[in-house]
């Protein structure tokens, strides 16, 4: 359970030297699990809507190499596993010469938007993610 999607490098995510700045590498991984849902049906802003949230709990991320002002990246994001309330993403970026940039792993947590609460995801979440 893969999916690739591609991301330019804009002017304003790089320093003076051009290199994308570390902080700025987490909305392209955020690009790429909210595709990933979108790819597999589910809407996040459709999850949201019925109460459910989906935040990060833990991240790792892993720099290798600098990715570049105007670098076309492709953000690669892989289902790793589940339990009852979590979902965890293995994932990469690379970059147009297949050079492996950044790697990072997520976990996040199914939670209900009123109690704040961990949730087990509903029952369509399940069968789209074969949980």
């Amino acid at each position: 359970m893969e999916h690739q999607i591609q991301v330019r490098v804009r002017y304003s995510e790089t320093d003076q030297m051009g290199v994308v700045y570390h902080g700025n590498y987490i909305p392209y991984f955020e690009i790429g699990r909210v595709e990933w849902l979108r790819d597999k049906g589910v809407s996040y802003k459709s999850l949201e809507e019925s109460g459910i949230a989906l935040p990060i709990v833990s991240m790792t991320l892993n720099y290798k190499k600098p990715a570049r002002y105007d670098d076309l990246l492709t953000v690669k994001t892989i289902f790793k596993k589940h339990s009852s309330v979590k979902i965890e993403f293995d994932c990469e970026i690379w970059s147009e010469q297949n050079e492996l940039l950044t790697t990072a792993y997520f976990i996040l947590v199914f939670v209900d938007m009123k109690t704040g609460r961990p949730i087990t995801p509903p029952d369509y979440i399940k069968k789209v993610m074969n949980l």
